[in-house]
């Protein structure tokens, strides 16, 4: 299976995911959540994920975190699997890999105090120092733009989604990790609160030299963020290619259809008509061959029979398409 190669490449991939596969049972059926995705994100980069509700995408964002155990694949954080990881080694490991809830105010304990909540994981760490953690408790969210004095004493209840996600924020950075899975950090929030968040992400990765996971279903979310982009339909890449190029011109039918999906601001302007038909396949029987077959309106007897697999189509840019746009 071809890998996606990192944006960039100074001492290798921070993460390297290949042919990784997760499954759940529901009943006597399977669901396919992650069919073989495999892809790298550079050190430094930050890899938008994209795609519908219920493509996978959350899901492998946590199979990389090792919450959600793949059935086969590998996870190569820094060169270690972490697939093959358990018990006290993994633990010290997930130090340096953190992860951002989509609902802040439900990733909080409610009953206890912001302090106490943000300092927990130097507490898991084992760091004994009460002074110390206290130290570092405050710098972060100073980092995250709130006053300590008056936030550590506090309920989450008393914050608003914004301040609670920024809570979040500061409790992902107080291990000083080096990698961040952002599972739609600003999906919950209001949209003149979601541009504080995405500044404020930007200047965490920019102070902390964080490398960045950021899963959303908002294109145009992920465009402001992003270096690459990998686009996700049922639980496979269809389209990986550096963020301008990609939303310059799309080479997957299905990130097109995002694309058009996305609302102009201008009450004159009509919305495109879509081209595909149909809803999304069930993940527990999808289709044979591209998955996106049935509803993609340039689909022919090869796309049912062949699966087809990431190929780079111009310079940087790869699609899993047997009849490409570009």
């Amino acid at each position: 299976m071809m890998q996606v190669p990192a944006h960039t490449q100074s001492d290798g991939p921070l993460l390297k995911v290949d042919d990784l596969v997760v499954e759940y049972g529901l009943g006597n059926r399977t669901v396919h959540a992650v069919s073989g995705v495999s892809l790298e994100v550079a050190r430094g980069e930050t890899l938008g994920l994209v795609g519908e509700s219920g493509c996978g995408k959350s899901t492998l964002g946590r199979a990389v975190l090792q919450l959600r155990r793949p059935k086969s694949g590998s996870v190569l954080f820094d060169g270690h699997d972490l697939t093959a990881m358990q018990g006290e080694t993994l633990r010290k490991m997930r130090q340096r890999v953190q992860l951002i809830f989509q609902d802040p105010i439900a990733s909080l304990n409610p009953r206890r105090r912001i302090g106490d909540i943000v300092a927990e994981p130097l507490i898991i760490a084992g760091v004994k120092d009460p002074e110390k953690r206290k130290q570092v408790v405050w710098e972060v969210l100073s980092a995250v733009g709130l006053d300590p004095e008056l936030v550590v004493g506090r309920l989450p209840h008393e914050f608003s989604g914004g301040q609670c996600q920024r809570i979040c924020i500061a409790r992902a950075l107080v291990l000083n990790p080096e990698f961040i899975v952002c599972d739609e950090p600003v999906s919950a929030l209001d949209v003149s609160i979601r541009a504080q968040i995405l500044n404020l992400l930007e200047e965490m990765k920019a102070r902390f030299g964080l490398t960045l996971l950021f899963i959303a279903h908002d294109l145009a979310v992920v465009k402001a963020v992003s270096d690459r982009v990998a686009v996700m339909y049922l639980g496979r890449l269809c389209e990986v290619a550096p963020s301008e190029q990609l939303f310059a011109k799309p080479a997957h039918p299905y990130t097109a259809l995002l694309l058009e999906a996305i609302p102009v601001p201008d009450p004159d302007v009509r919305p495109a008509e879509s081209v595909a038909t149909g809803e999304p396949p069930s993940p527990i029987a999808p289709p044979s061959g591209c998955r996106f077959r049935t509803r993609c309106p340039r689909a022919d007897q090869r796309c049912s029979a062949e699966m087809p697999e990431l190929r780079e189509v111009v310079p940087g840019q790869l699609v899993a398409c047997h009849h490409p746009l570009v």
